[in-house]
C-alpha cells in the first residue's frame, strides 16, 4: 500500500472542520496529521472526535496551537499545508505560505465547487468582505420578508462549535432555551437570539451535510448567512455579499473576502448612513472593478438606543460585538456611534480591564474606549463581567445582539444599542427579492 499523503490543516474551528469533511475524511489516499488553531481562544488542545472524524480516524484528530506549525511539518514529515479559516489579511496567508514552504510543505487552499454542499430547495447566501459588514441584520431582514411570504425559512449559521464537537455535530434551535441547553457561548447567541426573537429556527454544527439534510426537510428554502468573510459552505442560487465603505479598501485586502465579492450576484455597500460619501463612491469603484457583473445597491444601517435619555450627558461604558472590533479590525459599531449621538461621555474600560479581557486589549491595539464583547470560555466571560461591574460608569450601553443580562449580572443599568438593515435606494434588496422569487416560480 502507497503511504498517504500527510495533511494539517489551518483552522479556527469553522471551514477547517467542513473541508476535512468533505474532501480528505473519506479518502483512504490521505491523513490528515492535525487542525491548527488561531484567531478564537481556547480551541487548541481538543481533539476532533472520532465519531465526526470516521473510521479512518479512530482515535480522532489532534488541533493544535497554529504556532506550533514548523516543527509539527518537520516532526511529522507534512506533505501539504492546507489553509482554512476566514477574515485575514492576504499578506497574512502569504506569511503561513511562507512559513509551510520554508519548512519542506506544500500550500493549498480549497475552492467552493470542492467544497460546497447542494440543496434540494432555493439557496440564498449573506456574506460580507469583513467581520462585522452587517450580515446579521441583512439576514433578518430577508428572513422577515420571505416569512412574511408565506414561505417556511430555515437559517444556517456559518459554524461555531466552540464546546463538546460530537455534542454540536448537529444543533437546531427554536428558543433561548434551546441555546442554554447546548451551553452556547456569548459569540453564539450574538449570531442565534435575534433571529429566534423574530420565529425563525436556525442551524449549526460540524457535518453540514447533516445539517442541510434537516434544514431542507424542514423548510422551503435556505437562507445561508456566513461568518467572518467566508465563501458560502452550500451553493447558494443567489449570493449577496455586503462591502463595508467605513473599511475602504478592504474588499480587495483581505482574504476570502475578495474571492466572496468576486463570486457574488449582488453587493450591497452598507451603512451609507454613517460612511463618508467618498468612502462610498470609492468601494462602489473597486466592486465595480472586481466584478463588474453584480448589480449594486446601498443600503443604510440606522444604530438606535432602547432609552438615549438615559445616557444623555451621562458616563457610559460601551459594550461591542467582540469580532467586529477585534479581528474585524474596527475601532467601534454601532453602540459607540449611537452613545456618542445620544450625547454620552464614553469611558475608556482599558484601565479596569480583568487579566484576559486585558490580553485581548493587547493583542488588538486599535481597541480603547470600547469594550469588546468576549466569552468564548467561561473564564473569558468571568473577566468580561469584572470588567464591566469594575468600570465607574452610569450606564452601560451593549450594541451585542444577544441579551447580555442572560449570561452577566450587571451592577449598573443597561441600555441596549440595535442596529438593522435599511433600505436606502427603491426598490431596493426588497424588489431584488422579489425579482428572485419571481424567478424561481418561472423555472418551476
Amino acid at each position: 500500500m502507497a503511504a498517504r499523503h500527510r495533511i494539517v490543516i489551518l483552522g479556527a474551528a469553522g471551514r477547517d472542520f467542513h473541508d476535512f469533511n468533505m474532501v480528505y475524511r473519506d479518502d483512504a489516499g490521505v491523513e490528515v496529521v492535525a487542525f491548527t488553531a488561531a484567531q478564537i481562544s481556547g480551541i487548541a488542545g481538543r481533539r476532533y472526535p472520532p465519531e465526526l472524524a470516521g473510521p479512518l480516524y479512530p482515535q480522532g484528530i489532534p488541533i493544535l496551537d497554529e504556532s506550533e506549525l514548523e516543527d509539527l511539518i518537520r516532526r511529522e514529515a507534512i506533505d501539504q499545508v492546507v489553509f482554512a479559516y476566514s477574515d485575514v489579511a492576504h499578506e497574512h496567508v502569504m506569511h503561513l505560505v511562507s512559513r509551510a514552504l520554508a519548512a519542506g510543505a506544500d500550500f493549498a487552499l480549497l475552492g467552493p465547487r470542492t467544497t460546497q454542499l447542494r440543496a434540494t430547495v432555493p439557496v440564498i447566501a449573506v456574506t460580507a468582505v469583513r467581520t462585522g459588514c452587517g450580515k446579521s441584520q441583512t439576514g433578518r431582514y430577508l428572513a422577515r420578508l420571505l416569512k412574511a411570504k408565506g414561505l417556511r425559512v430555515g437559517v444556517i449559521r456559518h459554524p461555531m462549535p466552540y464546546g463538546n464537537l460530537k455534542e454540536e455535530a448537529v444543533q437546531r434551535f427554536t428558543s433561548a432555551n434551546d441555546l442554554t441547553a447546548a451551553h452556547c457561548t456569548l459569540e453564539e447567541r450574538e449570531e442565534y437570539e435575534p433571529h429566534l426573537a423574530l420565529g425563525h429556527t436556525v442551524y449549526a454544527g460540524v457535518d453540514y451535510a447533516r445539517i442541510l439534510d434537516l434544514a431542507q426537510t424542514e423548510n422551503d428554502l435556505i437562507l445561508w448567512e456566513g461568518g467572518n468573510n467566508d465563501f458560502p459552505f452550500i451553493r447558494p442560487d443567489w449570493h449577496i455579499c455586503l462591502a463595508d465603505p467605513l473599511r475602504p479598501g478592504h474588499e480587495s485586502a483581505y482574504h476570502p473576502g475578495e474571492a466572496t465579492l468576486r463570486m457574488a450576484d449582488t453587493v450591497i455597500i452598507v451603512k451609507t448612513d454613517s460612511a463618508p460619501a467618498e468612502d462610498v463612491e470609492r468601494v462602489e469603484a473597486n466592486v465595480r472593478r472586481l466584478n463588474p457583473k453584480a448589480d449594486i445597491l446601498r443600503a443604510a444601517s440606522p444604530a438606535r438606543l432602547d432609552d438615549p435619555e438615559a445616557v444623555r450627558g451621562r458616563r457610559v461604558l460601551v459594550v461591542e460585538d467582540g469580532p467586529t472590533v477585534t479581528h474585524g479590525g474596527m475601532a467601534h459599531g454601532a453602540g459607540w456611534l449611537a452613545a456618542k449621538q445620544a450625547g454620552a461621555e464614553i469611558l475608556d474600560p482599558r484601565p479596569w480591564a480583568a487579566p484576559l479581557i486585558a490580553a485581548a486589549y493587547a493583542r488588538y491595539p486599535h481597541l480603547n474606549d470600547v469594550l469588546p464583547a468576549l466569552g468564548y470560555s467561561q473564564a473569558q466571560l468571568d473577566d468580561l463581567a469584572v470588567t464591566l461591574n469594575a468600570v465607574p460608569a452610569d450606564v452601560v450601553v451593549s450594541a451585542t445582539p444577544m441579551d447580555l443580562g442572560r449570561l452577566i449580572t450587571a451592577n449598573k443599568p443597561v441600555v441596549r444599542a440595535r442596529y438593522d438593515y435599511a433600505e436606502a435606494e427603491s426598490p431596493g434588496l426588497a424588489g431584488r427579492l422579489d425579482t428572485f422569487l419571481e424567478q424561481l416560480k418561472c423555472a418551476s
